[in-house]
């Protein structure tokens, strides 16, 4: 997935936000974390498994006894887990599923912290990229969960996923974004005495 955005790729993002939210009394907000979590465990758990595995060639492709096959299987251990604690590497190492774990756990804390929970309708949006594991996660408030189809979201994440991909992860947001305007405005219109309760923007962790 594409690093962070440049400064001109956050203006027109927030400027899409607030073209948006223009339509729909809902609040968009958008978070890009250069990481759901940091996967410490992930280097000791490939480490822990490789170890265990090689203990059977050892056993019965080698003349090691007992004593001979613990001590390789620790220096294997060690070895495979020094390995992995560089960063690229382990992000790569990351099973898909504690990557997806990850994120929609991150994307609920920041949902929480900026407030998106507030809102008077509870018509909050969080778009949330987790850069190095792949993800992009849509989080929505209540009131919009109880009238869009969940898989409305999902597939607006996906989209973004493919974009970023391909080096665009800006044009997807953007489309994201708009998208997401469309869908709430037809559910949540902008009403006569509509505020903005939460400011357009594009965070940056």
């Amino acid at each position: 997935m594409a690093d962070a955005l440049s400064p001109a790729d956050v203006q027109r993002l927030e400027a899409a936000i607030a073209q948006a939210e223009r339509q729909t009394s809902g609040e968009i907000y958008v978070v890009i974390a250069p990481q759901a979590g940091d996967h410490l465990a992930i280097p000791v758990l490939w480490g822990a498994l490789t170890a265990l595995l090689a203990g059977w060639p050892l056993h019965l492709l080698t003349p090691l006894h007992t004593s001979g096959i613990l001590l390789a299987q620790a220096v294997v251990f060690v070895l495979v887990a020094l390995v992995l604690m560089h960063p690229d590497l382990r992000m790569r190492a990351v099973p898909s599923a504690l990557a997806g774990a990850a994120a929609r756990r991150a994307a609920h804390m920041q949902f929480a912290s900026y407030g998106l929970h507030r809102t008077e309708e509870r018509t909050g949006l969080l778009v949330f990229v987790a850069l190095a594991e792949h993800r992009v996660e849509i989080v929505v408030d209540t009131g919009i969960a109880g009238a869009v189809d969940p898989e409305v979201w999902a597939g607006l994440a996906d989209k973004v996923v493919v974009d970023a991909g391909r080096g665009a992860l800006a044009d997807g947001l953007e489309r994201a974004i708009i998208d997401a305007g469309d869908v709430l405005a037809r559910h949540f219109p902008v009403r006569p005495d509509d505020r903005n309760e939460l400011p357009d923007r594009v965070v940056l962790l």
